[in-house]
């Protein structure tokens, strides 16, 4: 339950009221607005212009409260990662719903997620006793609870990229059952990150290049077993889903 609202002018001001217990950050509200026996505050983010989108050389710089639709619609967004958008909500949700709440927030299943896995994004986490920390996205996902009393300011992309995204799902709405998001890079390294099991989407490979990439799969869902799939059925579809993304 809600018990007071705050709406912070400045950043320095929202990280001072995150530095207490019972305050949270307040972006899109699809988490916050669900109901909860807990007491908490909430700081609204809305005034601290953390909604923007730029285009910064070879990068992506995006604010952590901006919208998945909004980045959904920028022009700079590569295609792969708009399919994946599409897939993380529908229509009504990606209108509120902020990039940062949404990672938080997510599962394995999340199609979003996944895609900025195999790009490797980077993170920017502030909070009043550290200042500005940059983490790898794959470190922030195993330890989110961990950034309560911290505000992701900014996600960054890399640009020039090959990346490709593909799914298998019981129906087009529905989140994956596996999903695969492939980027590789000019040097040749190749990252390849699987979605649709478990608490969070799984680092599959990061090597030099694509040699060894099928054994990855396999290894990565070997115990991938829950009541949509088998490991079995996850291991194949995934391999499957990796030869697609390597043949576009």
């Amino acid at each position: 339950m809600i018990t007071a609202y705050h709406r912070p002018q400045t950043l320095d001001e929202a990280l001072t009221l995150l530095t207490r217990p019972n305050v949270l950050p307040l972006g899109g509200g699809t988490l916050l607005s669900k109901p909860t026996a807990e007491s908490i505050e909430v700081a609204d983010l809305q005034a601290l212009g953390l909604d923007t989108v730029k285009k910064n050389g070879n990068t992506l710089e995006l604010g952590a409260a901006l919208t998945l639709q909004s980045l959904l619609e920028s022009e700079h967004c590569p295609p792969a990662l708009k399919s994946a958008l599409k897939l993380e909500a529908p229509l009504n949700i990606r209108n509120s719903a902020t990039l940062a709440g949404t990672l938080i927030a997510c599962d394995g299943r999340s199609t979003f997620a996944s895609v900025l896995l195999a790009l490797d994004a980077k993170l920017t986490v502030t909070s009043k006793q550290n200042g500005e920390e940059t983490l790898n996205i794959g470190d922030l996902l195993p330890l989110r609870e961990q950034v309560r009393g911290k505000l992701i300011t900014k996600i960054v992309i890399p640009l020039t990229v090959k990346l490709a995204f593909d799914y298998v799902s019981r129906t087009p709405a529905d989140k994956p059952i596996v999903c695969a998001a492939l980027a590789q890079w000019n040097s040749g390294r190749t990252r390849l990150a699987l979605g649709g099991y478990g608490k969070s989407p799984i680092l599959a490979m990061d090597g030099t290049e694509a040699e060894g990439i099928e054994s990855a799969v396999k290894n990565a869902f070997h115990e991938a077993n829950d009541e949509w799939a088998s490991a079995e059925y996850r291991m194949d579809a995934a391999a499957t889903l990796v030869k697609r993304c390597l043949a576009s």
